[in-house]
C-alpha cells in the first residue's frame, strides 16, 4: 500500500508539473498575442484648386480664412495668404492652412461647399501622405542613445577621474552631445507636428483678365494702336519689296528706249 501510494503522489506531481508546463505556455502566448502594434505615422499634404471670376477670388479667400478661424487655434491655423492681379490681368490667389490631421478631410468638404456657393468650380484636388514612422523611430533611438552617452561624460566630470585632458576632452564632448541632442528633438518634434497637423495648400485663379474701369479702355486702344502700327509698317516693307524692283525695271526700261529710239530717223511718206 505505502509504494501504492507512493506511485499515486508520483503521478500527481507530474500531472501537476505538466499543467504548469501548458499553463506557462499559454501565458507566453497570451503574451506575445498582446504586444502592440505601432499604427503607421503618415503626415498628409492636401492640394485644392478653385476657379472664379477674378472679383470674387479676394472674398471666397477671406471666407476659407473665416472658416479656419472659427473651427478653432486647435484644430486650423492659418499659415500664409497671399492675393495677386491687377486690372486687365488675370487675379490668382494662395491660402496655406494647418489643420488637425483626423478632420483634414470633412475640413476639404467644407472648403468646396463655401466655394460652389461663391460661384467657384473646383480644378484639382490631390492628397499626398508621407510615411515618419521610420523617421520618427531612429531619431528617438539616436536621442535616447545620445542622451546615456551625455549621463556617462558629466560623471566623469562629476568624479574627476582622469588626466587633465580626458576631462578636457569629456567636457568637449558633453557640448557636442548636447548639440546632437537638441537637434533631434528638433527634427522629433517637426516630424511630430506634420503628423499631428495636415498641410492645405488652397490655390486659386480667375477665368480671365480682371475688368477694369477708366484706365482699361485707354490701355486697350493703346494697345491696339500698337498693333496697328506695326501692321502699317509691315505693309510699307512688303510694299517697297514690291515697288522698288519693278521701280528699277521700269527706269531701265525708259532709258534704254530714248537711247535707242532717238537714234532713229522718222519714215517719210513717199
Amino acid at each position: 500500500m505505502a509504494e501504492i501510494s507512493a506511485d499515486t503522489e508520483m503521478a500527481s506531481a507530474a500531472a501537476d508539473q505538466s499543467e504548469e508546463h501548458q499553463s506557462g505556455t499559454m501565458s507566453a502566448i497570451d503574451s506575445r498575442a498582446e504586444i502592440p502594434v505601432t499604427m503607421p505615422k503618415v503626415a498628409y499634404v492636401y492640394d485644392f484648386g478653385y476657379r472664379l471670376p477674378g472679383e470674387d477670388i479676394a472674398t471666397l479667400q477671406q471666407d476659407h480664412a473665416d472658416l479656419c478661424e472659427a473651427q478653432g487655434p486647435y484644430t486650423c491655423q492659418i499659415l500664409s495668404m497671399t492675393h495677386s492681379g491687377e486690372e486687365g490681368e488675370y487675379a490668382s490667389g494662395q491660402l496655406q492652412l494647418a489643420v488637425a490631421a483626423p478632420k483634414a478631410r470633412d475640413f476639404g468638404k467644407k472648403l468646396a461647399a463655401a466655394a460652389s456657393g461663391a460661384g467657384g468650380e473646383q480644378v484639382s484636388a490631390t492628397m499626398q501622405g508621407e510615411e515618419l514612422s521610420k523617421q520618427i523611430v531612429d531619431t528617438e533611438a539616436r536621442l535616447r542613445a545620445r542622451t546615456v552617452l551625455r549621463d556617462r561624460l558629466l560623471d566623469v566630470l562629476e568624479t574627476r577621474q582622469g588626466k587633465v585632458s580626458e576631462l578636457v576632452e569629456a567636457e568637449r564632448g558633453v557640448a557636442r552631445v548636447n548639440e546632437e541632442i537638441d537637434q533631434a528633438r528638433s527634427w522629433l518634434e517637426e516630424m511630430r507636428g506634420r503628423v499631428a497637423y495636415s498641410r492645405i495648400n488652397i490655390a486659386y485663379a480667375s477665368h480671365s483678365p480682371a475688368a477694369g474701369g477708366f484706365v482699361e479702355p485707354v490701355r486697350s486702344a493703346v494697345g491696339s494702336l500698337g498693333s496697328l502700327l506695326g501692321m502699317m509698317v509691315a505693309a510699307l516693307i512688303v510694299m517697297l519689296a514690291v515697288i522698288v524692283p519693278l521701280g528699277a525695271i521700269g527706269i531701265g526700261a525708259m532709258r534704254l528706249h530714248r537711247r535707242y529710239g532717238a537714234g532713229k530717223s522718222p519714215v517719210s511718206s513717199a
